[in-house]
């Protein structure tokens, strides 16, 4: 690994995907292509309901999670509306805030119009408890707020403390299915809430925002949600494994649950993740979550997670 390694040479541990996805077939038919999708996406609706133990009317879709953000955000949020988005989290909650006209609280509040909760968190990977949820859910609720729990990676670390099933209009899930299935490029991502913001995010909506091959990716993903129990399997052992040597570096290691850890280098993480570069490895500099002295490292395949360590290795003696 010694000198600088071309582009094509460098390891991506920044993006945290799943290392054993379900195998989807890329092919589509010439008739889809053709013709303009469905803008009701009634068929993707109702899989993805049945999926979650909802209705189609409870459910919206957009290009990757990060649309559904904005929606959500210029659907509910306007000039004077409060959100409460806490420390060291994924930036695009403030950005589409900011976009809306509304203002960001990180602490109590008399009234709160929107709380974001990432769950299992980035870039901690921690995980919040399906009872804890419902707890935090509940005090939004006292406050005539919405509690948007947006559980992204959720999938690959424990589905069982997803609310995703829970009716409540107080309560809107976000989920997207580029960690899980590693299809960053497709762009999908839906949401789910009480039919009445649903109606109301998907007018706000621009049509056809999911394509045909968009479309057709996410169908055959719920087809095999069930081959994910591998993936997480996987992932925690090799998790584990990471986390364990990282310690006996004198790296202070998130007790995360997703397929990524945060890692507390002590010193600066930019200094660690440019040394790193120089090793072939690409990891994600923390500074912009508010976390200097941090890194963040994804779970990959068992060979790339041993030249990881080799990386980090050589980096820190």
């Amino acid at each position: 690994m010694a000198g600088t390694p071309h582009r094509n040479d460098i390891i991506d541990f920044s993006a945290s995907l799943n290392p054993l996805t379900p195998v989807l077939e890329w092919n589509i038919s010439p008739d889809s292509i053709r013709r303009y999708p469905d803008d009701q996406y009634a068929l993707l609706k109702e899989v993805i309901a049945r999926h979650h133990n909802r209705k189609p009317e409870e459910i919206c879709v957009g290009n990757g999670s990060v649309e559904v953000i904005r929606t959500l955000c210029h659907t509910i949020l306007q000039p004077g509306s409060v959100v409460k988005i806490p420390p060291h989290t994924f930036s695009e909650y403030a950005l589409s805030v900011r976009l809306a006209g509304a203002t960001i609280v990180g602490s109590d509040h008399a009234h709160v119009d929107l709380t974001f909760l990432c769950n299992p968190d980035n870039p901690s990977g921690i995980l919040t408890g399906r009872d804890q949820v419902q707890n935090i859910l509940d005090t939004v609720a006292a406050g005539d707020g919405i509690l948007c729990v947006d559980e992204a990676f959720i999938d690959l670390a424990d589905p069982m403390q997803s609310v995703s099933d829970l009716q409540d209009s107080h309560l809107f899930v976000l989920r997207s299915l580029t960690k899980s299935f590693s299809m960053a490029g497709v762009r999908f991502g839906y949401g789910i809430g009480e039919p009445d913001l649903i109606a109301a995010m998907e007018v706000m909506r621009p049509p056809w925002t999911v394509n045909a091959f968009a479309e057709q990716m996410a169908l055959q993903a719920f087809a095999k949600y069930g081959e994910l129990v591998c993936s997480r399997e996987y992932i925690k052992a090799e998790r584990e494994r990471i986390s364990k040597r990282c310690s006996e570096l004198g790296l202070t290691a998130s007790q995360a649950s997703a397929n990524y850890l945060l890692l507390d280098t002590g010193e600066s993480g930019a200094e660690l993740t440019a040394a790193m570069q120089g090793q072939g490895i690409l990891v994600r500099d923390c500074t912009s979550f508010g976390l200097p002295s941090c890194i963040r490292v994804a779970v990959r395949t068992h060979d790339e997670n041993d030249l990881l360590l080799e990386a980090l290795t050589t980096c820190l003696h």
